[in-house]
């Protein structure tokens, strides 16, 4: 099975000058826990509800006048469409990640695939091992 054949399709994304309120209320709206940060349709970045907890709350700063920007992780790891889902259930183990964004040959943003997707509808078996490798501690 292809990541195109169990990938979300329709995903929320923002730009680097999105204010950070509105991709939490984006987060709680949708039930999601990552946005990709997008320019003109390349993905850029990515902004988890981690990210937002773990850079601005312990410091008590103010989130008001803050962007995606200026918390999103720059190092984003992405797959294609056309990839086997074994070849990306290692990719998330090496990189300890449950989500990638999925891009075209043109680097533009076309979905989004999770951990979650493919236990649901590929195999609990294999999503599992890759979540063992997610989890550990390196």
């Amino acid at each position: 099975m292809l990541v195109q054949e169990l990938m979300t399709m329709d995903i929320a994304q923002v730009t680097s000058e999105t204010p950070i309120r509105k991709i939490a209320a984006l987060m709680r709206l949708r039930d999601i826990g990552v946005v990709p940060v997008c320019e003109n349709g390349r993905v850029i970045g990515v902004v988890t509800d981690r990210d937002i907890v773990t850079q601005l709350l312990p410091d008590d700063v103010s989130i008001a006048g803050k962007q995606a920007g200026d918390v999103m992780t720059s190092k984003v790891v992405t797959c294609r469409g056309d990839q086997p889902i074994s070849e990306i259930t290692a990719i998330m183990g090496d990189h300890q990640i449950r989500r990638l964004p999925v891009t075209n040959h043109e680097n533009v943003l076309v979905g989004m695939v999770t951990i979650g997707d493919i236990a649901r509808d590929f195999s609990e078996h294999m999503a599992g091992e890759a979540l063992g490798e997610i989890v550990e501690e390196r």
